[in-house]
C-alpha cells in the first residue's frame, strides 16, 4: 500500500476527506483552522475554542478527527504550509518537475473537487434549496468578486426559465439600494467561498429583518452561519488554486437549475419561447433598419 503523498496530509485535503462525517461543532473548528491558519498556528486549544464558539475539548477532537495526534501535531503541520507557500507558480513547478502537465493537473484537480462536492451534498438540503428557488417571489443572488460573476450567472438562467430574479455584487451604499426591494417572500442566495465581509453580514441582518429566506453556497461558512440561513449548500475550494474559486458552486447551482426546470418544465418552455421570439424581432428589426442605409448608398 503507497503511502499518501504531502499534498494528501496537507490540512485541506483532510478536511476535505473529513468534513461530511464531522460534528457541527467540529466543521466550525476544522474551517477555521483552513481559514485563520497563521492565527491557529501559535494559538491554544482555549483560544481556538473562544474564536470559534466551542470548546478546548471539542478542537483536540477535531484535530484527532483529521487524522493529527493532537493540536501540537496538527500546528506544526500548519507551519510547514505557511512557510512552503501554496502559490499555482509553486505547484506548476514542482508539477512540471516530476513530468505532470498542467491541462492533465487541472483536470485532475477539478475532478477531485467535484467528487468532493459530490459526496457533501444532502439529498434533503439540496431539495430544500431547489424548494426555496421554486417558492421565492423574487431571488436576489448576491456575490463579490468571482462569486460576483455566478450570482449573475444565476440570475440570468432563473429569469430565461420564466421567474423573477435580479443579482447584485454591490459595496457600499451601492448595496443598501439593492437591498431596499427585498421582500419576505423573496429569497437571497448568497455566494461566499470563505472570506467573511461586512457585506455579508448586513445581506444576512436585512434578510432576518424582513423574512426573507437564505441559501448560502460556500466553502467554508456553512457552519458559521447554519442559525443564520435556512438552507447551506457546501462548495470545496482548490487547495492549490489550479481550478477556479467557484468550480464547485457553479456545477452545484447547474445542478439546482436543472432540478427546478423539470419541476415546472411548461414555465420553462414559455419563457424560452418568448426568449426566441424576442430574439427574432431583435434580428428583423436589424435588418429592417439597415435596408433604408443600403438604398440611400445605392441612390448615391
Amino acid at each position: 500500500m503507497s503511502e499518501p503523498d504531502d499534498e494528501d496530509r496537507s490540512l485541506s485535503a483532510r478536511i476535505n476527506r473529513n468534513l461530511a462525517g464531522m460534528s457541527r461543532a467540529e466543521r466550525i473548528v476544522a474551517e477555521y483552522l483552513r481559514d485563520h491558519g497563521r492565527r491557529a498556528i501559535f494559538a491554544t486549544a482555549e483560544q481556538i475554542g473562544s474564536a470559534t464558539g466551542t470548546s478546548d475539548a471539542t478542537v483536540v477532537r477535531t484535530a484527532k478527527s483529521l487524522g493529527f495526534s493532537g493540536l501540537l501535531d496538527l500546528r506544526r503541520t500548519l507551519a510547514a504550509e505557511v512557510v512552503v507557500e501554496t502559490s499555482p507558480v509553486r505547484h506548476f513547478h514542482d508539477e512540471r518537475e516530476s513530468g505532470g502537465s498542467a491541462v492533465a493537473r487541472v483536470f485532475t484537480e477539478a475532478v477531485e473537487r467535484l467528487e468532493a462536492t459530490w459526496r457533501l451534498v444532502e439529498e434533503d438540503d439540496f431539495a430544500a434549496a431547489v424548494g426555496l428557488l421554486d417558492e421565492a417571489r423574487e431571488v436576489l443572488a448576491f456575490g463579490l468578486g468571482g462569486s460576483g460573476l455566478l450570482a449573475r450567472y444565476l440570475a440570468l438562467r432563473l429569469t430565461r426559465m420564466g421567474r423573477r430574479a435580479r443579482a447584485t455584487w454591490a459595496t457600499g451604499f451601492q448595496l443598501a439600494d439593492d437591498l431596499l426591494g427585498l421582500r419576505a417572500d423573496d429569497v437571497v442566495v448568497l455566494y461566499t467561498p470563505a472570506r467573511l465581509l461586512a457585506e455579508i453580514e448586513v445581506v444576512l441582518d436585512h434578510a432576518h429583518a424582513v423574512g426573507a429566506r437564505v441559501l448560502l453556497v460556500s466553502s467554508s461558512l456553512g457552519a458559521q452561519f447554519a442559525d443564520r440561513v435556512d438552507v447551506t449548500l457546501a462548495a470545496p475550494q482548490s487547495t492549490s488554486n489550479f481550478t477556479g474559486e467557484m468550480l464547485s458552486a457553479e456545477v452545484l447551482t447547474d445542478a439546482l437549475l436543472l432540478q427546478l426546470g423539470s419541476g415546472d418544465e411548461t414555465r420553462a418552455t414559455r419563457a424560452s419561447e418568448l426568449l426566441i421570439s424576442l430574439r427574432s424581432e431583435l434580428v428583423q428589426g436589424g435588418e429592417r433598419s439597415a435596408a433604408p442605409n443600403r438604398r440611400r448608398k445605392r441612390r448615391a
